[in-house]
Protein backbone atom coordinates (compact mmCIF):
# COMPACT_ATOMS: atom_id res chain seq x y z
CA UNK A 1 0.00 0.00 0.00
CA UNK A 2 1.20 3.53 -0.69
CA UNK A 3 1.96 6.19 2.00
CA UNK A 4 -1.18 8.50 0.63
CA UNK A 5 -3.10 5.25 0.55
CA UNK A 6 -2.40 4.11 3.77
CA UNK A 7 -2.81 7.74 5.43
CA UNK A 8 -6.30 8.62 4.11
CA UNK A 9 -7.14 4.74 4.96
CA UNK A 10 -5.78 5.63 8.55
CA UNK A 11 -7.53 9.01 8.58
CA UNK A 12 -10.86 7.18 7.63
CA UNK A 13 -10.66 4.37 10.36
CA UNK A 14 -9.75 7.95 13.19
CA UNK A 15 -13.24 8.88 11.22
CA UNK A 16 -14.68 5.77 12.41
CA UNK A 17 -13.15 5.20 15.41
CA UNK A 18 -14.89 8.76 16.70
CA UNK A 19 -18.30 7.37 15.68
CA UNK A 20 -17.53 3.99 18.07
CA UNK A 21 -16.68 1.87 15.53
CA UNK A 22 -14.57 -0.29 17.35
CA UNK A 23 -13.52 -2.53 14.31
CA UNK A 24 -11.55 0.64 13.25
CA UNK A 25 -9.46 0.50 15.97
CA UNK A 26 -8.58 -3.07 15.19
CA UNK A 27 -7.66 -2.23 11.79
CA UNK A 28 -5.67 0.74 12.92
CA UNK A 29 -3.91 -1.39 15.19
CA UNK A 30 -2.90 -3.72 12.13
CA UNK A 31 -1.31 -0.68 10.25
CA UNK A 32 0.91 0.53 13.49
CA UNK A 33 0.41 -1.71 16.43
CA UNK A 34 3.80 -3.32 15.16
CA UNK A 35 6.07 -0.28 15.06
CA UNK A 36 4.10 1.53 18.17
CA UNK A 37 5.44 -2.08 20.00
CA UNK A 38 8.76 -1.62 18.44
CA UNK A 39 9.53 2.04 19.27
CA UNK A 40 8.10 1.37 23.16
CA UNK A 41 10.24 -1.57 23.30
CA UNK A 42 13.22 0.70 22.48
CA UNK A 43 12.58 3.60 24.60
CA UNK A 44 11.44 2.33 27.52
CA UNK A 45 13.79 1.49 30.43
CA UNK A 46 11.96 -2.13 30.67
CA UNK A 47 11.31 -3.62 27.17
CA UNK A 48 9.77 -6.44 28.72
CA UNK A 49 6.69 -3.23 29.47
CA UNK A 50 6.24 -2.79 25.58
CA UNK A 51 2.91 -4.65 24.83
CA UNK A 52 1.26 -3.30 27.67
CA UNK A 53 2.56 0.44 26.61
CA UNK A 54 1.32 -0.37 23.00
CA UNK A 55 -1.83 -1.36 24.73
CA UNK A 56 -2.69 2.02 26.46
CA UNK A 57 -1.23 4.34 23.30
CA UNK A 58 -3.88 2.84 21.77
CA UNK A 59 -6.26 3.10 24.23
CA UNK A 60 -5.39 6.78 24.27
CA UNK A 61 -5.87 6.90 20.40
CA UNK A 62 -9.49 5.40 20.73
CA UNK A 63 -10.32 7.90 23.52
CA UNK A 64 -8.96 10.78 21.57
CA UNK A 65 -10.59 9.88 18.04
CA UNK A 66 -12.77 12.36 18.20
CA UNK A 67 -10.60 14.82 18.79
CA UNK A 68 -8.26 13.70 15.83
CA UNK A 69 -7.53 16.63 13.44
CA UNK A 70 -6.03 15.18 10.10
CA UNK A 71 -5.67 19.12 9.35
CA UNK A 72 -2.40 19.24 11.96
CA UNK A 73 -0.91 16.05 11.78
CA UNK A 74 -1.04 12.60 10.21
CA UNK A 75 -2.49 10.08 12.24
CA UNK A 76 0.64 7.84 12.25
CA UNK A 77 2.46 11.41 13.57
CA UNK A 78 -0.63 11.91 16.52
CA UNK A 79 -0.06 8.08 17.24
CA UNK A 80 3.71 8.26 17.65
CA UNK A 81 3.59 11.58 19.55
CA UNK A 82 0.76 9.94 21.92
CA UNK A 83 3.50 6.82 22.38
CA UNK A 84 6.31 9.71 22.93
CA UNK A 85 4.63 11.14 25.66
CA UNK A 86 3.21 7.76 27.13
CA UNK A 87 6.84 6.50 27.05
CA UNK A 88 8.64 9.72 28.73
CA UNK A 89 5.76 9.19 31.67
CA UNK A 90 6.24 5.38 32.10
CA UNK A 91 10.22 6.13 32.52
CA UNK A 92 9.94 8.78 35.06
CA UNK A 93 7.36 6.47 36.75
CA UNK A 94 9.68 3.90 36.94
CA UNK A 95 12.65 5.78 37.75
CA UNK A 96 10.72 7.24 40.80
CA UNK A 97 9.87 4.21 41.95
CA UNK A 98 13.07 2.23 41.84
CA UNK A 99 14.72 5.71 43.14
CA UNK A 100 12.29 5.37 46.51
CA UNK A 101 13.33 1.30 46.11
CA UNK A 102 9.08 0.68 45.22
CA UNK A 103 10.20 -2.05 42.55
CA UNK A 104 13.25 -3.21 40.99
CA UNK A 105 14.52 -3.61 37.25
CA UNK A 106 14.90 -7.18 36.40
CA UNK A 107 18.26 -7.40 34.56
CA UNK A 108 18.33 -8.73 31.38
CA UNK A 109 19.92 -12.33 31.39
CA UNK A 110 22.13 -12.58 27.92
CA UNK A 111 21.30 -16.20 26.27
CA UNK A 112 24.94 -18.07 26.51
CA UNK A 113 25.18 -19.40 22.60
CA UNK A 114 28.87 -20.61 22.62
CA UNK A 115 28.67 -21.83 19.36
CA UNK A 116 30.16 -19.83 17.60
CA UNK A 117 31.98 -16.44 17.97
CA UNK A 118 30.41 -14.26 15.40
CA UNK A 119 27.30 -14.49 17.18
CA UNK A 120 28.87 -13.46 20.09
CA UNK A 121 30.63 -10.35 18.49
CA UNK A 122 27.71 -9.59 17.05
CA UNK A 123 25.54 -9.61 20.53
CA UNK A 124 28.33 -7.57 21.71
CA UNK A 125 28.21 -5.03 19.08
CA UNK A 126 24.27 -4.88 19.35
CA UNK A 127 24.81 -4.29 23.26
CA UNK A 128 27.67 -1.78 22.74
CA UNK A 129 24.83 0.09 20.49
CA UNK A 130 22.15 -0.28 23.06
CA UNK A 131 24.00 1.02 25.75
CA UNK A 132 25.07 3.95 23.81
CA UNK A 133 21.25 4.51 22.97
CA UNK A 134 20.12 4.37 26.35
CA UNK A 135 22.96 6.81 27.23
CA UNK A 136 21.71 9.33 24.86
CA UNK A 137 20.24 12.25 26.18
CA UNK A 138 16.39 11.41 25.86
CA UNK A 139 15.68 13.60 23.03
CA UNK A 140 17.96 12.78 20.58
CA UNK A 141 17.46 9.07 21.47
CA UNK A 142 13.56 10.03 20.85
CA UNK A 143 14.50 11.30 17.66
CA UNK A 144 16.58 8.70 16.78
CA UNK A 145 14.39 6.00 17.51
CA UNK A 146 11.55 7.34 15.52
CA UNK A 147 13.63 7.96 13.05
CA UNK A 148 14.88 4.36 12.83
CA UNK A 149 12.08 1.97 14.56
CA UNK A 150 8.66 4.40 13.20
CA UNK A 151 10.92 4.75 9.56
CA UNK A 152 9.33 8.60 10.15
CA UNK A 153 10.19 11.78 8.07
CA UNK A 154 11.91 14.37 9.37
CA UNK A 155 8.73 16.62 8.92
CA UNK A 156 7.21 14.11 10.83
CA UNK A 157 9.74 13.75 13.76
CA UNK A 158 9.57 17.35 14.12
CA UNK A 159 5.63 16.84 14.51
CA UNK A 160 5.37 14.47 17.11
CA UNK A 161 8.61 15.87 19.35
CA UNK A 162 7.11 18.93 18.99
CA UNK A 163 9.81 21.19 17.65
CA UNK A 164 11.11 22.26 14.06
CA UNK A 165 12.98 19.72 11.77
CA UNK A 166 16.02 21.99 11.78
CA UNK A 167 16.00 21.00 15.63
CA UNK A 168 15.71 17.37 14.51
CA UNK A 169 18.39 16.99 12.17
CA UNK A 170 20.43 18.88 14.72
CA UNK A 171 19.14 15.85 17.19
CA UNK A 172 19.93 13.33 14.49
CA UNK A 173 23.37 14.37 13.58
CA UNK A 174 24.27 14.23 17.39
CA UNK A 175 22.88 11.00 17.60
CA UNK A 176 24.61 9.53 15.25
CA UNK A 177 27.94 11.01 15.66
CA UNK A 178 27.53 9.77 18.73
CA UNK A 179 26.64 6.01 18.11
CA UNK A 180 29.71 6.27 15.56
CA UNK A 181 32.35 7.26 17.97
CA UNK A 182 31.29 5.39 21.35
CA UNK A 183 29.94 2.07 19.47
CA UNK A 184 32.25 2.25 17.72
CA UNK A 185 30.51 2.27 14.36
CA UNK A 186 32.81 3.81 11.87
CA UNK A 187 35.58 1.23 12.52
CA UNK A 188 33.31 -1.19 10.87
Amino acid sequence: MTQPAQDAEAVALMQRMGGGDRQALAQLIGLYGRGVRSYCARVLDQTSDAEDAAQEVFLRVWSGARSYDPGKASVATWTYRIALRHCIDRNRRARVRRFFGMGGAMPEVEDPSPDALRTLAARQDLAQVRRVVAEMPDRQRQALLLKVVAEMETAEIAAAMGTGPGAVEQLLVRARARLREEAGLDRK
